[in-house]
């Protein structure tokens, strides 16, 4: 188990707007931006009683702020792999695409294989225990248990842990609605296609969608996705049901691929520490290769 420097944090109460990162310089003279920075990522301020890592996040007056200095961790210099969040028992990652959350053959390269590597370097004594996944071709956020107790607590209550889990899409087109939902069932065909259901026809699951259009120009649209149900493929089968399916999608898609990737990204992952039970949320901006797609055709 990695050795944390565990220090009583400082609380502080916002007296007038701001922004997380410019509270943090000015509230304690002499700390650069980069140290600054380096206590966001690593978990070590809360925003009213909530971690928050993003240091564009918007204070209000008497917001209280909670700022713990943690001893800087071992770093993480990997392409594929950023960490976002890590204490004793479970690390926060951000994935980039082109890398499996976990790979059939253990050996091979993988998230997992990747923080094992990172935990073994950091002489923590511990493995990376796979708790949910991504495809893939799909970037952004994903949660570890580093012990056995973290993950099993992670995935028996998973669905009542996880408070919040949003998606930003960029897809083909332009949504029918703004804003609703999608709910039908998923089964997988013998050539293990997704197809949807209105009636369950027999070892189907249920899935629901909630989706909002954020900008578009027509050709295409980003649109953010929150899940109620995780099922295999749910997002781009429900996106190609809505004739506006995911950019870059083999699989479900139409050959639109201005971005020369699947145009799918776990933004935000927000669930209760299985352990101390303290509320976490996690956000990362939104991919800007999604943006200049829809901002190109504007101009």
């Amino acid at each position: 188990m990695a050795n944390h420097h565990i220090q009583r944090p400082i609380t502080y109460v916002v007296k007038t707007e701001t922004t997380l990162l410019s509270f943090l310089t000015d509230e304690h003279n002499g700390i650069s931006r980069n140290k600054a920075k380096a206590i966001l990522k690593g978990g070590g301020v809360k925003v009213n009683g909530k971690i928050s890592t993003r240091h564009d996040t918007p204070l209000l007056p008497n917001t209280t702020v909670e700022i713990c200095r943690h001893k800087p961790a071992e770093q993480l210099n990997n392409r594929f792999v950023k960490i976002v969040y890590e204490d004793p028992f479970l690390i926060v990652i951000e994935k980039n695409v082109g890398i499996l959350s976990m790979a059939a053959n253990h050996h091979a390269f993988s998230v997992k294989s990747v923080l094992d590597e990172y935990f073994r370097r950091s002489k923590q004594k511990c493995t990376a225990h796979v708790v949910h996944r991504l495809d893939r071709d799909t970037s952004g956020l994903l949660v570890y248990a580093k012990t056995i107790q973290a993950e099993q607590i992670l995935e028996h209550n998973w669905r009542d842990i996880v408070t919040d889990r949003r998606y930003i899409a960029l897809v083909s087109g332009q949504l029918p609605n703004k804003q609703g939902t999608i709910a039908n069932w998923l089964k997988d065909n013998k050539a293990y296609f997704t197809i949807s259901y209105d009636q369950d026809p027999g070892g189907a699951k249920w899935a629901i969608t909630h989706y909002k259009q954020i900008k578009s120009d027509g050709k295409h649209s980003i649109v953010e996705l929150k899940l109620e149900t995780g099922r295999k493929n749910q997002i781009r089968v429900h996106m190609q049901d809505m004739g506006c399916p995911v950019c870059g999608d083999i699989k479900y898609g139409n050959g639109d691929n201005p971005i020369g990737r699947l145009a799918l990204h776990a933004f935000r992952l927000n669930f209760y520490h299985p352990i101390t039970n303290e509320p976490l949320s996690f956000e990362t901006p939104l991919p800007k290769s999604f943006l200049k797609a829809v901002n190109k055709n504007q101009q």
